[in-house]
Order: C-alpha cells, then sequence, then structure tokens
C-alpha cells in the first residue's frame, strides 16, 4: 500500500509564527539545534524535517496544525491587551513576556467559557477612579470593597497566608488574579490586561511573596483607571513620560493606602516612626508588607521627609545587599496554583468532574500532569500554603 506524502507546511505561518514569537533566529536555530540558515531557509520555503517542526512547535507553544493553515489567525496586536508598562516599548516586548501575555489571555478565556458551561455568573469589575481624585481616597475605597478589615489583617500568621487573601478578595470583585514566569523583574513586576469582563491583575513569579499584594493592588488601580476611560493599552496610550511618571506615582499611593488603612497604619507607627532598619521591620511584618513598602507609606502620610526617606532606602539598599538569596524549590502543584491561582484551578475541577473538559484537556489547562492531581485537590480542600513556591 502506497503512503503519500505529507504536504509541507506553509513558509508564510513559519514566517509569522516566528515573527509572532520575538525570538530572534539565532536564538531559535541554538534552541533547536540547527544553524540559522536553515530557520531563514523554512521562512522561504525549504521546508524543515518533521521532527524539525514539532520541535519548533513546541519551542514557539504553538500547535502543530497552525503551520499547515493557508492564512495567520487573526489577532489584536499584543499591545492592545496590555497597560503600558515602564520597562516595555510597543512592539519590542520580550519573548518571555510576550508568552506571558499569550498564556494569560488563554487562561482568561478558558475561565469566561468554563463558567458559562457550568452555569455561573461572570462577576463584573465596576471599580473605578479619576486622576482629580486623592489617590490617597481611591486607596481607601478599593480596600473598603475588597471588605478586609484591620482585625482580620492584623490575624494573619505570615506572608503567604496574607497573600492568598489578597488575591482571593480580588477575584471575588470580578479580577482574575495570574503570576507569570520567565520575565526578567526589570522589565515587568507586574501587569494589566484591559479586558473586561474579568479583567487580568498579574504578578512576575520572581516577586517576593510581601511583595505581592502591593504589586497586584497597583495594577488593580490601573484597572479601576482604565474603568473609568483615565488609562488606556500601551498601543492607544500618548502620554509624555512627566505625565506617565505622574500616574505612576497615583497608582503606588493608592496601592499603599489600600494595603493598610489610614487609621490601623497610624496606630502602628504611633508618635515616632520608626527609621532603623528593625524598627521598619517590625512595622512592615505588622501589614506583612515589604520595609519598603512601609518606609514609602510613611513618606506620603507626611511622617517623614523625602531626605529621610532618601537615607533610609540606601541604608536599606546596602542591607539587603549583603542578605544572601534564598533558593526554594516550587513543586508542580505550587506552580500550577500560583499561576492560575485556587479559582481556577477549582474551576478547572469542577468542570473535570461534570464532564466538560477531559483529564487530558484538564491537564493542559492546569500545566500539570494527571499523576499530580490528587495533590493538588488536597492542597486545594486543605489551604495550605506553600513554603517556598510560585504561591
Amino acid at each position: 500500500m502506497l503512503v503519500s506524502e505529507p504536504p509541507p507546511p506553509n513558509p508564510k505561518m513559519i514566517a509569522w509564527a516566528l515573527e509572532q514569537s520575538g525570538y530572534d533566529i539565532g536564538r531559535v536555530a541554538k534552541r533547536l539545534q540547527v544553524k540559522p540558515e536553515q530557520v531563514q531557509g523554512w521562512e522561504t520555503g525549504r521546508p524543515p524535517t518533521v521532527r524539525q517542526l514539532m520541535n519548533l512547535g513546541v519551542f514557539l507553544r504553538r500547535p502543530l496544525s497552525l503551520f499547515f493553515q493557508s492564512e495567520p489567525p487573526r489577532t489584536r496586536p499584543l499591545a492592545a491587551e496590555y497597560r503600558r508598562l515602564p520597562g516595555i516599548a510597543v512592539g519590542h516586548e520580550s519573548p518571555e513576556f510576550r508568552q506571558a501575555v499569550r498564556d494569560m489571555l488563554a487562561r482568561r478565556e478558558l475561565v469566561l467559557g468554563l463558567l458559562e458551561e457550568l452555569g455561573h455568573d461572570v462577576p463584573i469589575f465596576g471599580l473605578t477612579a479619576h486622576l482629580s481624585e486623592d489617590p490617597r481616597t481611591v486607596g481607601g475605597r478599593l480596600r473598603e470593597r475588597i471588605g478586609i478589615s484591620d482585625q482580620t489583617q492584623a490575624g494573619w500568621t505570615d506572608k503567604w497566608q496574607a497573600w492568598r487573601e489578597w488575591r482571593s478578595a480580588l477575584e471575588d470583585l470580578g479580577v482574575l488574579v495570574f503570576m507569570f514566569p520567565n520575565v526578567p523583574m526589570n522589565e515587568a513586576r507586574g501587569v494589566a490586561l484591559l479586558r473586561t469582563p474579568l479583567p487580568v491583575a498579574a504578578v512576575n513569579t520572581k516577586e517576593i511573596a510581601e511583595s505581592r499584594a502591593y504589586t497586584v493592588l497597583h495594577e488593580v488601580v490601573h484597572l479601576m483607571l482604565a474603568n473609568a476611560r483615565e488609562e488606556s493599552t500601551a498601543l492607544a496610550e500618548a502620554r509624555g513620560p512627566e505625565q506617565f511618571e505622574q500616574l505612576e506615582r497615583f497608582a503606588e499611593v493608592a496601592a499603599s493606602y489600600a494595603q493598610a488603612s489610614e487609621q490601623a497604619f497610624e496606630d502602628a507607627v504611633g508618635q515616632a516612626p520608626p527609621m532603623d532598619i528593625p524598627g521598619m521591620q517590625k512595622l512592615a511584618n505588622r501589614f506583612k508588607m515589604t520595609p519598603l513598602a512601609a518606609a514609602t507609606r510613611l513618606r506620603e502620610s507626611g511622617r517623614i521627609s523625602w531626605d529621610q526617606y532618601n537615607s533610609w532606602r540606601t541604608s536599606w539598599s546596602q542591607f539587603v545587599g549583603d542578605i544572601p538569596g534564598s533558593s526554594g524549590f516550587a513543586t508542580p502543584v505550587s506552580k500550577t496554583i500560583g499561576r492560575g491561582g485556587r479559582m481556577f484551578s477549582q474551576l478547572v475541577f469542577e468542570a473535570l468532574d461534570s464532564n466538560k473538559l477531559t483529564m487530558a484537556e484538564a491537564a493542559r489547562a492546569l500545566h500539570l500532569r494527571t499523576d499530580h492531581f490528587d495533590k493538588l485537590r488536597h492542597r486545594l480542600v486543605s489551604g495550605s500554603a506553600a513554603e517556598a513556591s510560585d504561591e
């Protein structure tokens, strides 16, 4: 019996996938262990082998079928999805950032589809903020809507519990809270994806636990501004550097007042604000924030001057520079919960148990092997924290 040769891939689709990835030819060639000239040939009609094409699909996180399509899919420009970020120029996002945004958009679409399939209502995030407002008022309003009381916050036992509680409360408001890996911190500590309903506020997995709440609250303030049409996507943002810096400062102040109420913070500070490192660490631990965030809040509330703040920050930078870095290990289950969140994982399991998803589909959604499902279910039920994880 004669077996016909498979059709060659469409070189236009290979070129499109490479362009969308942001990887240069040299990096692709090195990863696939071929010569750069070979990769260039794939774009101009000299097809790769089946094995090379499969490896290319795995590296670019694209299905094999994509390379045989006649035309590229219609997609919105990536910069039409995320809010402007200080370290990213439109059209020059790193390959890692591009992949992170695509992954989070796909996860969001899956959540919307599963909510509809399972008959759940889609929560609507309707909070707004205007730049004409006092950012402290905006932060207080956000904190009130989140619903975390001073007493509840004071009772949190550690930084991991604090992060889980903030994350869960924000998701109840209609914001998907994701984490994204592999992106350098100097490119993006956090990002907001301005889709509705269910906009995304995301945090870099490299962010330490104490900073995650502040970072995600910062992104939520940007979502509030976007709801009021005070801010748009990176593609449409027209502010100059000075105006953009003012926008970032607004979000920083609002986030700090959302993380700690004015009354509780003032009570904790007392008559004399701490200016030594141990004192600032003690104040920060009261709210499960970083000492730098606590010092920033003291500056914003007028309890310390800019000169005092800058002096303390210099001492703090020297102090943390002398501390050896930690080397935690994230288990597969911790990575799944960290990146998608507990609500996302629970929704996938509900769909699996209701026969809306197959085991293979659930595994792809969670980026987790099926033999880890029982451990993930246990973690979701017990609510236990991971000691050194992406969560």
